[in-house]
């Protein structure tokens, strides 16, 4: 059955069939180059596109069979054909939503409703087709649509129970998949076959292919995001607790335990403190008070100032009452005090805090050696700095801008919204 003799049967008929052809096969491609879906999902999916192809094909043929000259066998075996296939492509999308269900109850319904149907092979219990090649309906006719609602309803189902901590207007494309659907079988109910060369269950199937795939796109997208989140933060807590600042300050405490043992006691409970406060913050995905980040820069900076008595940081707070990503200064302290000031005699960190309007504009300012920021950053060695970006821009849409200059010292320059985000 080639184009060419659809085309020559009848234009109308091309013009229904190709689009959907050529809406699967944009699909499959799709599906093909989707890096975020796993092997086995890519597997299920592309056994729908194939399993929409067939329908499409048994939709026509049966037409065809309507149409033409009586082959009461053959039209019998086309009709069986579809009626078994049609639920098993509502079972591949349950498997796409939950791939590790056990789901060996729907398969037995799947396999009960082909057994039903293969009986108009030498029973009258659930159809055949008559001497003039008028089909007639028996006591078991509506199996298969029974067998379709009840797979919809539980697909339906697992997807909102599986996703509904997700974006709420998400589940109205899953509403209106089974809106399609279900009306898409009652325009069949009515429909004259004569004239149907593809039945609306067929083209309600493939758009809801299309559109089911969609959905779970957007959901894959958000679990792999949500996989890149952990890794960074687990990224960031080995840039912020560095295996030679942990070792340093537990020497410090040591020595200050001969020397000074009530200084070796408060920074044993500073240092406790900067521990607890990173972890925390990794743990929080809500924007914080900028006087909660104040407060964690300034238990680091001291830890620092009694290794290094050289240096000093000051803090100019013009603008407080703002939120902005946990381990947002502290990170750029760190990398000024490492990077920066440590060799100079009297080096100096300053971070200032203003209002521009309605924005907030955050400084950290240092007289430290400087340095390239285009190569620093593109070589990985100032990665705490990347990391603060990225953040920014994804919890709250904030930007970064960096001015360094050799021997001379360094700004970076943090803008924040007026209007934070809550959440990331």
């Amino acid at each position: 059955m080639s184009v060419s003799m659809i085309l020559k049967d009848n234009p109308a008929v091309f013009l229904i069939v190709m689009p959907l052809f050529l809406h699967l096969i944009g699909l499959a491609f799709a599906v093909l180059m989707d890096e975020h879906i796993g092997k086995k999902r890519q597997a299920i999916m592309l056994a729908v596109i194939v399993f929409d192809f067939l329908l499409i094909v048994q939709n026509y043929a049966e037409y065809r069979l309507v149409v033409g000259a009586p082959h009461i066998l053959l039209r019998t075996c086309v009709a069986i054909f579809g009626y078994c296939i049609r639920p098993v492509i509502l079972a591949l999308f349950m498997m796409l939503v939950s791939p590790k269900k056990n789901r060996v109850h729907i398969w037995v319904l799947i396999g009960l409703n082909a057994a039903v149907h293969l009986t108009a092979l030498f029973s009258s219990v659930c159809f055949w087709i008559g001497p003039g090649n008028d089909y007639h309906g028996g006591p078991l006719c509506h199996f298969c649509l029974y067998t379709s609602v009840f797979l919809l309803g539980n697909l339906l189902y697992d997807a909102i129970r599986r996703y509904r901590k997700n974006r709420q207007r998400e589940i109205w494309m899953l509403l209106f998949v089974t809106v399609l659907i279900l009306s898409a079988c009652g325009m069949d109910f009515f429909s004259d076959k004569t004239n149907q060369p593809v039945e609306y269950l067929t083209i309600a199937a493939v758009t809801a292919c299309v559109c089911f795939y969609i959905w779970l796109h957007l959901q894959f997208v958000r679990e792999h995001e949500k996989a890149l989140r952990a890794e960074q933060r687990i990224e960031i807590m080995m840039t912020q607790i560095q295996p030679h600042f942990l070792n340093n300050t537990l020497s410090t405490i040591q020595a200050l335990c001969r020397t000074d043992p009530e200084k070796a006691f408060d920074t044993t409970a500073k240092f406790g403190a900067y521990l607890r406060q990173n972890i925390d913050s990794l743990n929080q995905p809500n924007l914080i008070p900028l006087e909660k980040e104040i407060e964690h820069t300034k238990v680091y900076a001291e830890i620092e100032m009694l290794r290094f008595p050289n240096i000093s940081v000051v803090y100019d707070l013009r603008d407080t009452v703002f939120s902005l990503p946990p381990l947002t200064i502290q990170p750029l302290v760190e990398n000024a005090i490492r990077h920066g000031v440590r060799i100079r005699e009297s080096g100096l960190v300053t971070v200032r805090t203003v209002s521009r309007g309605s924005d907030h504009e955050i400084t950290i300012m240092d007289n430290g050696k400087g340095f390239d920021p285009e190569t620093a950053l593109s070589s990985g060695t100032h990665i705490g700095i990347q990391n603060v970006r990225e953040r920014l821009w994804q919890l709250c849409g904030g930007t970064m801008r960096i001015e360094s200059k050799i021997g001379q010292g360094t700004v970076i320059t943090i803008q924040l919204p007026g209007k934070e985000e809550g959440k990331a």
